[in-house]
């Protein structure tokens, strides 16, 4: 999403996993360890487009606003090219028998942005409390320079995740679906649902923004705020394990380098500001998959191969946090 304004609120199906890479993603720091790991077991340079690389072994181990934010407004265009979906979403498995690792476990989905926001933008302009101050209640994202739109990857990425975390026997819910409601919902309700669903791990997809030239994903962590409303002191531990995490497990499922232009090379962003993790209560990150602006990143977030490594990463984050 674009940093211009707002905040924004956009498996492991397999258990053979080599010791040594399970050991290195638990305990990874943050992404650049990670992506060492992916390095030295013969990853690529992270320069292939989306399918180049085989999906790795699954491994234990932000919205709120972007990092660096482009020239301008955010855009609202619809897409004028479509994506490449040459790799579909995962069936749902049959229903949960009990047994399933996540079974239990509660996992809210925030998927970025709103294809409806740009026909709202009243309603997206209005301020909210986000605990420290007042910020506008959502964005539009931003989009390729093809016109491929946050919101779309964002709710792509959304259905693989919860797809994915379903097989693991999760309970999921995604603050929006299918543009319902038809924008929004603003940061504040959106890190509301996550707190009124107990969920045990939240998190917020995102794409970036930024100038071209820049490259990489970067997860963003809560900081510890405590004025207003906000309280982020009982999840900064918590959250900072996840997002750990999915940094780890979404550099060797993407192939994928921490961004070159925020978090000194780890993947990983600490914010204060940020209304979608400033109100929650349940360990919560924000992740940006890629730079919509940069067009080798571009080339990766517009194939569905790509989409649905991403969302496997993401996913394989999500339960080495919740099986501890």
């Amino acid at each position: 999403m674009s940093y211009v304004g707002p905040d924004f609120e956009p498996p492991r199906p397999r258990r053979s996993r080599r010791p040594l890479t399970v050991a290195l993603a638990a305990l990874v720091p943050g992404a650049l360890l990670g992506w060492l790991v992916y390095q030295a077991v013969g990853g690529s340079d992270g320069s292939a487009a989306a399918g180049g690389a085989s999906t790795p072994p699954a491994a234990s181990s932000a919205s709120a606003g972007r990092s660096t934010p482009p020239a301008g407004s955010p855009d609202s265009a619809s897409p004028r090219s479509s994506p490449r979906d040459d790799a579909k979403p995962t069936a749902a498995a049959p229903g949960a028998t009990g047994s399933e690792p996540l079974a239990g476990k509660v996992v809210v989905i925030d998927p970025g942005h709103n294809s409806g926001n740009f026909r709202h933008t009243a309603e997206i302009n209005r301020k909210v409390n986000i605990g420290t101050a007042w910020k506008e209640c959502d964005t539009t994202g931003t989009a390729t320079d093809d016109g491929y739109p946050e919101a779309q990857f964002t709710l792509d990425v959304s259905h693989r995740l919860r797809t994915l975390l379903e097989q693991q026997g999760a309970t999921v819910k995604l603050t929006h679906d299918r543009d319902e409601p038809p924008w929004g919902p603003c940061v504040d309700e959106r890190a509301r649902i996550g707190n009124t669903a107990h969920a045990d791990a939240a998190i917020s997809i995102h794409a970036d923004g930024s100038a071209t030239g820049n490259r990489g994903f970067h997860v963003i962590l809560p900081g510890s705020v405590h004025a207003g409303s906000a309280d982020t002191r009982p999840i900064v531990g918590p959250s900072r394990e996840l997002g750990e995490r999915i940094a780890g497990n979404f550099v060797r499922a993407t192939g994928s380098a921490p961004a070159n232009y925020v978090g000194g090379g780890t993947g990983l962003v600490t914010r204060a500001d940020l209304g979608g993790l400033n109100l929650s209560t349940v360990p919560k990150v924000f992740i940006e998959c890629g730079n919509m602006r940069d067009s080798k990143d571009a080339a990766r977030l517009t194939s569905g191969a790509w989409r649905q490594k991403a969302a496997e990463g993401i996913s394989e984050g999500i339960v080495s946090f919740l099986r501890g």
